[in-house]
């Protein structure tokens, strides 16, 4: 086979390692053209909630691709999107009433710093400085990178990232002291503070509690300091609620969705803000709309397999499949959690992960990850850890026969390595 000509997303090429090829996925599982089932243990980068090619989903992509695939959407609808945005608002917290679409996360979490400076600029206050958490990881365009964790990621591109204001990360016992200094910091009168909710994904799985994000709220409210939640990754029942917000009593002001919002199937993303975001941009003059937008805003095809989505929450029962899969999550987490090699286990709703110690230290370019790599790899499971963090968050529908088979290969490569 020539070389492929595709450059792959975070793949260092120069390593050689193999590409497997998928023809075809269903359910939890991607089969190759070498004719292997491999387990998708981590829904294929955490878009895919109730499995791959869920029938719904795919006939309803199927039925829309016969009426209509694309429209300019600057002064024109249509009724998928139409649809969609009134779904979203009727479940979605009773605030966040205007719906936004965009084409991903990363563009989701553009979309809302945009707002939050475009809200104070239309209000004539020069409030421009953002708030973000340690670790935190909110994409890969130039304004999500710049509110992200500095490092290896985006050491290359500094001279384009503009300057954040870092609060530490809520580590057990020390949570007084992330919320003592987001407290000083939103006295200099800052415009927003943005965090993932509960989990900072591509961070390392790291967990904190909602007491913490009720108070980083209310800090906020207190001072008149926008609230972004991304919850790309958390949203759609992830932490085992539809919201992970839901769980502190959180509404935030502005608030990110994609990955599963489709059920993962095709991409769109959705910013939902509050009414006094909205009318902040509203005015005769043109100078104070919100300028944003992209070729393929609120995609019909894209809209129709997110209404499908919101179809299957509506009319099946999601939130017992979620909680049964976050028990039989920690079920298999709890014989992990005693193996020598295995620090800070720790789980929530339908993620699950543990900290490989590394003798040569830790971290996202730690020499474990390629040898765990190779190891899933071996044994026909799509596991990516992060660094030495090594985590769990399969499709809904996985089965225990699967997850077993995932959890047996961890604690093998707890063993070997």
């Amino acid at each position: 086979m020539t070389r492929s000509p595709i450059w792959h997303p975070f793949t260092q090429h120069g390593l050689n390692e193999p590409i497997p090829l998928v023809t075809h996925a269903e359910g939890a599982a991607l089969y190759t053209a070498d004719g292997r089932r491999v387990i998708d243990g981590i829904s294929s980068w955490w878009v895919t909630t109730h499995g791959h090619c869920h029938p719904r989903i795919m006939a309803a992509i199927a039925e829309q691709t016969t009426k209509l695939d694309q429209i300019i959407f600057a002064g024109w609808t249509h009724e998928p999107a139409e649809t969609l945005a009134r779904g979203l608002t009727a479940i979605m917290p009773p605030s966040l009433d205007y719906v936004f679409f965009s084409d991903s996360g990363s563009t989701s979490v553009e979309v809302a710093l945009k707002m939050a400076l475009g809200y104070w600029a239309n209000r004539g206050a020069a409030r421009h400085r953002i708030l973000v958490m340690e670790h935190s990881y909110h994409g890969d365009t130039i304004g999500a990178m710049s509110v992200g964790e500095r490092g290896v990621f985006n050491a290359p591109y500094t001279p384009l990232l503009f300057d954040v204001g870092t609060l530490p990360f809520p580590t057990a016992g020390n949570e007084r002291a992330t919320l003592d200094a987001l407290d000083a910091a939103c006295r200099e009168a800052p415009a927003a503070l943005i965090v993932e909710p509960l989990v900072l994904g591509a961070g390392g799985m790291l967990i904190y509690p909602p007491w913490v994000l009720a108070e980083m709220r209310a800090i906020c409210a207190r001072h008149d300091v926008l609230f972004i939640a991304d919850e790309v990754m958390t949203g759609w029942g992830r932490t085992g609620t539809l919201l992970a917000c839901e769980q502190a009593g959180v509404v935030p002001d502005i608030l990110c969705l994609s990955k599963g919002l489709t059920g993962g199937a095709i991409p769109l993303a959705v910013t939902l803000a509050s009414a006094a975001i909205y009318e902040a941009h509203l005015s005769p003059d043109r100078a104070r709309m919100f300028f944003h937008s992209s070729s393929y805003t609120a995609n019909p095809i894209a809209c129709a397999a997110a209404n499908a989505n919101l179809a299957i929450w509506r009319d099946e029962p999601v939130t017992a499949r979620i909680a049964d899969l976050a028990a039989r999550q920690a079920q298999r987490l709890a014989r992990l959690a005693p193996l020598p090699g295995v620090a800070n286990p720790r789980s929530i709703g339908t993620i699950a992960a543990v900290d490989l110690v590394d003798p040569a230290g830790g971290g996202y370019l730690s020499n474990l990850a390629p040898r765990l790599l190779a190891h899933f790899r071996e044994r026909d499971l799509l596991l990516r850890p992060l660094g030495n963090t090594v985590y769990v968050m399969p499709p809904y529908c996985i089965g225990d026969d699967d997850l077993d088979r995932a959890y047996d290969a961890i604690a093998e490569a707890i063993s070997a390595l």
